[in-house]
């Protein structure tokens, strides 16, 4: 059987950010190797990676691929270098070609957006709610909070329609969730996603440590789920894919089912690495050995780290393939699963929180049910 191909393609264009948030894994967690990496992605590299794609596009018969315009803050690799980006993307893929950026939204202006509108790219903003909320963790290099530019940019993205893909938000149960969920509501924002913050069983998120009695992040999720589901202004993506995958439909979203990631990534200088979220643990999760300048993507397909991402029900813990709502959090996240000297073979650090929002929102999708029965 032929491997399945990727459809999604994380392309670093600058490896460097402007903001030093503390939680942010690429570089406050385990993962350093940006420090030895170019600042940003030069145009040989973005030419490789450009080729690698359109010949995995051919390889697979794909009529359509996504490239997420990724860092550090992608921004910073300015518009000439992301236009001639794009550019050479659409010269050279034979599909249809997907353009989203995932930036902190302080160097979003209006000339990058007319930009953005004009090059079909759709943008994610990371904004963590109220103004306080967003400059507890997301601050300059200086300390100063980045939440005033921020906050600019989404209402300067309020005028792109086309360009304005979402909000990403990082949890932070210290923060209260309705409050949090609704300050995000007043952006006008297509979509939200909620981003558990990163870490394992030997790096602990807040409030998860081993022995650490309850489910925080549950019972925060949960509150805005309830929120959200008695009157859904606008899409969170959590929330519609855990309703996806109990109503019998499958999962967009890494972390949530079963169905086995479609992602790659090409960092600054060419390499070709599994999920950069992995690299979050330990830096040789992620790592595969190949570049763009020498390895097509289907090189990487087979290797370990990629099979073990994709191997679903078989490739979770004893513990994870016994629980019962293992098709629906198909065992969370693979590097929140991590303990050093011990990979990966065990349920993920927020087990005890999947478990209860998922039985949480199951018991109010069967209330309705039954009422409609």
């Amino acid at each position: 059987m032929k491997a399945l191909p990727f459809r999604q393609f994380v392309v670093k264009v600058h490896g460097r950010c402007n903001l030093a948030c503390d939680y942010c894994y690429v570089y406050e967690l385990a993962d350093q190797r940006w420090r030895s990496r170019p600042r940003a992605m030069s145009p040989d590299v973005v030419a490789h990676t450009a080729e690698r794609v359109a010949e995995h596009v051919r390889s697979h018969g794909l009529t359509e691929v996504e490239v997420v315009l990724h860092g550090g803050e992608p921004l910073l690799a300015g518009r000439a270098a992301i236009a001639a980006l794009v550019a050479r993307f659409r010269a050279e893929v034979p599909a249809e070609v997907r353009f989203t950026a995932q930036t902190n939204g302080t160097l979003l202006d209006r000339e990058f957006a007319v930009l953005f509108d004009s090059l079909g790219v759709r943008v994610g903003v990371s904004v963590d709610g109220s103004p306080e909320q967003h400059d507890r963790h997301r601050k300059r290099p200086d300390g100063t909070g980045s939440g005033a530019a921020v906050r600019s940019a989404l209402e300067l993205l309020r005028g792109f329609p086309g360009v304005y893909g979402g909000l990403l938000c990082v949890v932070d149960v210290r923060n209260d969730p309705v409050r949090t969920y609704e300050s995000l509501v007043e952006f006008s924002p297509p979509a939200i996603d909620f981003l558990l913050p990163h870490g394992n069983w030997s790096a602990p998120p807040p409030g998860r440590a081993a022995g650490a009695p309850g489910t925080p992040y549950a019972e925060w999720l949960i509150a805005v789920f309830d929120r959200w589901y008695e009157r859904p202004v606008t899409g969170v993506r959590l929330f519609e894919e855990l309703l996806n995958v109990l109503l019998g439909g499958g999962s967009g979203v890494e972390g949530i089912g079963l169905n086995p990631p479609a992602q790659v990534v090409v960092e600054t200088d060419g390499s070709i690495e599994v999920s950069d979220i992995l690299a979050s643990s330990s830096p040789a999760a992620a790592a595969t050995g190949l570049n763009v300048a020498r390895d097509p993507f289907d090189a990487a397909v087979e290797l370990a780290p990629v099979r073990a991402a994709r191997e679903g029900l078989a490739g979770l813990s004893g513990v994870c393939r016994r629980c019962p709502v293992v098709r629906v959090c198909g065992g969370g996240l693979r590097a929140h699963r991590y303990l050093a000297g011990a990979g990966f073979d065990r349920p993920s650090v927020y087990c005890p929180d999947l478990a209860r929002l998922i039985g949480h929102v199951r018991s109010r999708v069967a209330a309705d049910l039954a009422e409609l029965a």
